[in-house]
């Protein structure tokens, strides 16, 4: 799995940073952030062992590198685990001139860039993405913790200085996990590239991360993301497209209860929700049917949360944070790269909800 070095450079209001994705990289972070005195490295308890070692021993003895593990898990995005890791950068004497380090899959980035974000009113941070997962959330500055209400219900945008991608360290995922990444990458390629959504569908059962067309879909992928963030950095209009299958699947990710599934394959099933919902307001022909065949060949549990009620989902979907006067907003698509946002009341939802479930979900691929 070998990628020619890459960089994309994101462009906020305020600064830019770049993101930089290729091959061994996590042993030159230290030559990169070698302006940092003191470092705090945040990690969990599965990454720690394979890369932690290996990421200290890029910084040179001039600097102050400390480390906080985490468990491992979408549960340590709470406010007892924020809390903690505030007081180990008190313990750790940082400063407004420290650097926080996320190395991590997404739970360890949003975690450790909202402790950025509010530790003496922001501090610089890096995210090291350990997950194919994290190439959505690592981008954008968006940060945050878990309430038990809904997912990612306190936060901030707060940008990192840099991204930093080793896709070495992808070879270690487990293909559950591989696949969840890879839902992100196929909500990306709906928003802006029919041609990258035809590719991944492509992939033969089994073989997403093998696949040589792999780096060069995460580098578009990413590239996709970084152009909606520049031209909407605070998600008040196109940035909203981020959230394709997201308002299902947040909604299914909190009520199973954090870790049951994965955020991508909850995702996964919010984007055919979102695909359905489509077709039947805006009478357009999406390609569900091929999507759903590849999703289950792939073996995302696109059934998994059968047990849950109808009006528990959609109870959620109305705490989601793009609610608005009692009015759910979904993302839609009137085709493939051609998103739009849609109020719907709660009563069409439900509808919705119920017939995707009944007539859609039970028909074999």
């Amino acid at each position: 799995m070998l990628l020619n070095r890459k960089e994309l450079i994101v462009k906020t209001n305020f600064s830019q940073y770049p993101i930089q994705i290729g091959n061994g990289l996590r042993h030159e972070i230290g030559s990169k952030v070698a302006h940092y005195q003191n470092v705090l490295i945040v990690t969990d308890k599965n990454v720690a062992p394979l890369y932690l070692d290996e990421v200290k021993k890029s910084f040179s003895s001039q600097q102050s590198v400390a480390s906080f593990i985490l468990p491992a898990g979408e549960a340590s995005k709470s406010m007892e685990w924020y809390s903690k890791l505030l007081d180990a950068c008190i313990a750790e004497n940082l400063d407004r001139k420290s650097l926080i380090i996320a190395l991590g899959g997404g739970v360890v980035g949003d975690l450790a860039g909202f402790v950025a974000a509010t530790y003496m009113r922001g501090i610089d941070y890096v995210q090291m993405p350990t997950t194919l997962l994290a190439h959505d959330s690592s981008v954008g500055g968006k940060v945050a913790i878990n309430h038990p209400e809904g997912k990612n219900m306190i936060g901030s945008f707060h940008h990192p200085v840099l991204v930093l991608y080793d896709i070495d360290m992808m070879a270690t995922l487990p293909h559950q996990e591989v696949r969840s990444g890879y839902a992100e990458i196929i909500k990306e390629a709906c928003l802006d590239d029919q041609e990258l959504f035809m590719k991944i569908l492509s992939i033969k059962p089994g073989e997403l991360i093998e696949n040589q067309g792999f780096p060069q879909h995460l580098y578009k992928g990413m590239a996709i993301k970084a152009s909606i963030v520049e031209i909407d950095e605070k998600e008040y209009g196109v940035r909203k497209y981020l959230n394709f299958g997201h308002t299902l699947g947040h909604a299914i990710e909190t009520e199973l209860g954090y870790g049951k599934i994965t955020h991508g394959e909850a995702v996964a099933v919010g984007m055919l929700f979102a695909m359905w919902v489509s077709e039947r307001i805006y009478g357009c022909s999406l390609p569900i049917q091929e999507l759903k065949t590849w999703m289950k060949h792939q073996g995302y549990p696109i059934d998994d949360w059968n047990e849950l009620e109808n009006q528990a989902l959609i109870s959620r979907m109305k705490k989601d944070k793009k609610a608005l006067d009692g009015m759910i907003h979904m993302v839609l698509l009137k085709e493939i790269g051609s998103p739009s946002v849609q109020a719907i009341d709660e009563k069409a939802l439900l509808k919705h909800l119920q017939d995707f479930r009944s007539e859609y979900l039970t028909f074999e691929s």
